[in-house]
C-alpha cells in the first residue's frame, strides 16, 4: 500500500514559486462520542458559572505569578498551602484531600523536599507514616501566595453585612464535593 502525500503549495517569502509539501496525509481518527444526558439549556445558571469561572481564574492570578517566578505552577501551591495549614500531616491524608493518586502527587512533592520548602518525616509512633510539615521558607511561600487570595476576599465581602458573608460561606461550602454519578478522571494536578 503507498502512502498518500499531500501536495500543498508552499509559498517561500518573496520568491513567488510555489514548494510541494511531501508530508503525508494525516488520517482522521474517529473517536467513540459518549453518550450524553439530554439537557434542558433553559435551566441551566450560566451567569452564575461564568461569574465563578472568571472569579476562579483572577483568584489564582496572583499566586500563579509569584509561582511562575520561581518556576512552579498550582500544584505546588496546593501542596504547600494544605503542609502549611496542616502541619504533621501524613502522605494520605494529603492524597485525600487533593483528590489525586501517589504518582500524582510524588513529582510535585519531591520538587518541594528538593527546594527546602517541605520536610517528611516518619511518623514518631508508626515509622512507616510519611508526614509532612513546611520548613521556614515553605511556610513564608505559603503566606506569600495566600495573602493576595485573601487581600481579594477582604475586598470583595467589605460591602458584606455578616449575614451575607456567612450565606457567601454557606454556599461555597455547598459546592464542594463530587457529583457521584460522575465518572472520577485522574488528571496531573497542574
Amino acid at each position: 500500500m503507498v502512502k498518500e502525500k499531500s501536495v500543498l503549495p508552499m509559498a517561500a517569502a518573496g520568491d513567488g514559486k510555489d514548494r510541494v509539501s511531501r508530508a503525508p496525509a494525516a488520517k482522521a481518527v474517529k473517536k467513540e462520542r459518549p453518550v450524553l444526558p439530554a439537557v434542558d439549556e433553559a435551566k441551566i445558571d450560566f451567569e452564575t458559572i461564568e461569574l465563578l469561572f472568571f472569579a476562579y481564574r483572577d483568584f489564582v492570578s496572583d499566586p500563579d505569578a509569584i509561582l511562575a517566578k520561581i518556576g512552579m505552577g498550582r500544584a505546588h501551591h496546593r501542596v504547600v498551602y494544605f503542609v502549611s495549614r496542616h502541619p504533621g500531616m501524613m502522605v494520605t491524608d494529603l492524597l485525600d484531600i487533593l483528590q489525586i493518586t501517589k504518582q500524582s502527587l510524588a513529582r510535585v512533592l519531591k520538587q518541594l523536599i528538593e527546594m527546602g520548602y517541605i520536610r517528611q518525616m516518619a511518623g514518631a509512633k508508626d515509622r512507616r507514616q510519611r508526614r509532612l510539615y513546611p520548613t521556614l521558607a515553605g511556610r513564608e511561600l505559603a503566606l506569600a501566595l495566600s495573602e493576595p487570595q485573601s487581600r481579594r476576599i477582604t475586598d470583595a465581602m467589605n460591602a458584606l453585612s455578616p449575614e451575607g458573608r456567612d450565606a457567601v460561606i454557606s454556599f461555597l461550602g455547598k459546592m464542594r464535593g463530587r457529583d457521584p454519578s460522575l465518572q472520577v478522571i485522574e488528571s496531573e494536578l497542574d
